[in-house]
């Protein structure tokens, strides 16, 4: 039983001896007390006073008085303006610090034997990952972590949008410019290779687009369609989509060729997997360099016909009806979600109707309670529509569906344009906070005693711990500016502050061990005490860990361990400041603070693992 279960216990315990009125835990308001009183939990009594006919502070001194001398593990307590705060007894801290110092798995729940789905990534294979991709991939990855440490089986998926006019731009501008060139004989990786076309694409359309705008055929068009407010340049930025679909070579060229792949053109497939598998080359290498990974791929090639089955069953059931041109819609109104269509009139598929029949093949394949999407919030409407869709349509798994909604990531200099070549590849992005981590290491010295081997896996692992803390610890619905400088900040409020902690502690104990004093002594850490504040903090956040992390998964929030780890790393840098370790005043209270280094080392380690972030053991 918890210290918080023993504590809404004894009040309620207290209320029915004292008042004769009972009440139940969910009645009991209980914080963390506040850092500028004394106490460890604050339990507030303005919600008894009907109960009591008292005022607060007069039921906080009988509470408090009561749980003092029936409840061992309350030690004392104080009373501020109707708030009562408990101090928790030393012996409960040292007893728990005992038990748990050398558990490494502290914090994480048994299986519970239920599954959730994740689904993060979900690239177009006519780009490389870029900066938006990495935040989306590591939400979903810190996620799936989260709930495997509370206790769920978890299956890490995405699906991979392979088709598309997009998709048709990129292998035109190869087929028309490349001149046979492939990753290997350019020496460029592989999806960077694709990219790079996707941005010819558009370099040449834009070209072609602005000599058409100067011929005879474009003026001709801005005399007839040009509204009176729009100038010439606003009439032709806002004609660019018009102008692809009805007047360009190059847009003719791309419509072709994707027509050439639904209709399964034997040369068009060919080069279509040929280009998709230079992409998907180039995404496992960067994964790899991610540190995740995924159970199964969905690609939208075998999925954008799904969903049909689901409208005519919509339309049995009474949930879909059809308009006299054929279309099949959804009537959302009352949900505050307008009409949707989601066949259309020639019956062919929208984006819906595949994602209406993905999440069906989904749950065939996993049946999963919990089905997660790692989505950003420009999408918020869209799933809106999905799940309450498939609430009409009585899916089985409909209620478990959840939009991970995140903010999008923006530059300094405003939004990234992939077609445009303005994004912030993944791979320069690693690339780049490893050679800063390397710059700062070797500026301070602090690795030259490692092989060369082991400053390159250092500054990895300080490099990727710099951008994945900056990055996960905004919490998931604002949308964050990343500076690439200020990321790989190694002060302050990042992922290296709180791996330093963690080698910190890893160099007390094996100075420790040198000495023959390691952290098993724990039979003399058992007479320690008292125990100083600087202790009880640690421990007391330690403490909560399993708390935060069922927390942390049931919000789909890492940013809240994130923090939770800064704070715990941050509370050691004091102890480790304010108090002798190897030096201490007594060998109890050396033994004792070992015992508490080990149990910081173990859940900060676990901690960032959960946000894909390894320590090393020096930097």
């Amino acid at each position: 039983m918890s210290i918080t279960e023993i504590i809404q216990n004894g009040v309620i315990q207290a209320v029915k001896e004292i008042y004769g009125e009972t009440i139940t835990s969910d009645q009991i308001t209980m914080n963390v007390t506040r850092k500028e009183f004394e106490g460890d939990y604050t339990v507030v009594t303005f919600p008894f006073t009907r109960i009591a006919k008292k005022k607060p502070g007069e039921i906080a001194e009988e509470l408090g008085g009561f749980l003092v001398k029936n409840i061992p593990q309350v030690d004392r307590f104080n009373v501020v303006q109707g708030f009562l705060n408990l101090v928790v007894s030393d012996q409960f801290w040292r007893d728990f610090l005992l038990e748990t110092a050398e558990n490494e798995s502290f914090g994480k729940q048994p299986s519970n034997g239920r599954k959730v789905m994740i689904e993060y990534c979900s690239p177009n294979t006519n780009k490389p990952l870029h900066l938006g991709h990495v935040r989306n991939i590591l939400l979903g990855w810190s996620c799936s972590k989260l709930y495997e440490a509370a206790g769920y089986d978890v299956v890490k998926v995405q699906i991979i949008n392979d088709r598309g006019i997009a998709i048709c731009k990129s292998m035109l501008a190869w087929q028309k410019y490349g001149n046979g060139a492939t990753p290997e004989s350019t020496g460029t990786k592989s999806d960077h290779f694709v990219g790079d076309y996707y941005v010819m694409f558009e370099k040449k359309f834009q070209e072609e687009y602005k000599a058409w705008q100067q011929s005879p055929q474009g003026q001709a068009v801005l005399v007839e369609k040009r509204k009176p407010e729009q100038s010439d340049e606003q009439f032709f930025k806002d004609f660019k989509n018009t102008y692809f679909n009805e007047h360009s070579a190059l847009g003719k060229e791309a419509r072709e060729m994707l027509q050439a792949w639904e209709s399964n053109d034997p040369a068009t497939i060919e080069l279509w997997k040929k280009m998709n598998g230079w992409v998907y080359e180039g995404f496992e290498e960067t994964f790899k360099k991610l540190g995740v990974s995924f159970d199964k791929y969905y690609y939208e090639s075998n999925t954008y016909l799904l969903g049909k089955d689901l409208v005519e069953q919509g339309l049995s059931s009474g949930a879909f009806y059809k308009k006299d041109d054929g279309s099949v819609w959804v009537d959302l109104t009352d949900a505050k979600l307008d009409h949707k269509v989601v066949l259309r009139s020639d019956g062919t598929s929208v984006y819906i109707t595949q994602d209406l029949g993905t999440a069906q093949m989904r749950y065939n394949d996993f049946g999963a309670e919990k089905m997660v999407y790692v989505v950003a919030d420009e999408q918020n409407y869209h799933f809106q529509v999905l799940f309450e869709t498939l609430k009409r349509l009585g899916e089985p798994y409909a209620d478990g569906l959840y939009h991970l909604s995140y903010g999008m990531v923006d530059l300094p200099s405003g939004k990234m344009k992939s077609r445009e070549g303005t994004v912030v590849d993944a791979d320069d992005l690693v690339a780049e906070v490893i050679g800063e981590a390397r710059a700062a290491a070797e500026e301070r010295g602090e690795v030259a005693g490692l092989s060369k081997e082991e400053q390159e896996e250092t500054m990895r692992k300080v490099g990727l711990a710099a951008l994945k803390f900056h990055i996960i610890k905004v919490h998931p619905k604002k949308r964050m500016v990343f500076d690439p400088k200020e990321s790989v900040d190694l002060q302050g409020q990042t992922g290296p502050h709180i791996q330093y902690a963690y080698v910190r502690i890893k160099s007390v104990l094996r100075k420790a061990e040198g000495s023959g004093f390691g952290i098993g002594n724990s039979e003399l850490a058992k007479s320690y005490g008292p125990i100083q504040p600087q202790e009880k903090e640690l421990i007391s956040q330690i403490y909560r860990f399993p708390e935060v992390i069922n927390s942390a998964a049931a919000d789909f929030d890492p940013s809240a361990v994130a923090n939770y780890c800064y704070d715990l790393a941050k509370a050691f840098h004091r102890f480790f400041t304010d108090l002798s370790i190897l030096k201490a005043e007594s060998e109890e209270a050396k033994a004792f603070r070992l015992q508490l280094c080990g149990a910081v080392a173990n859940v900060l380690k676990t901690g960032m693992e959960l946000l894909g972030i390894e320590m090393p053991e020096r930097m």
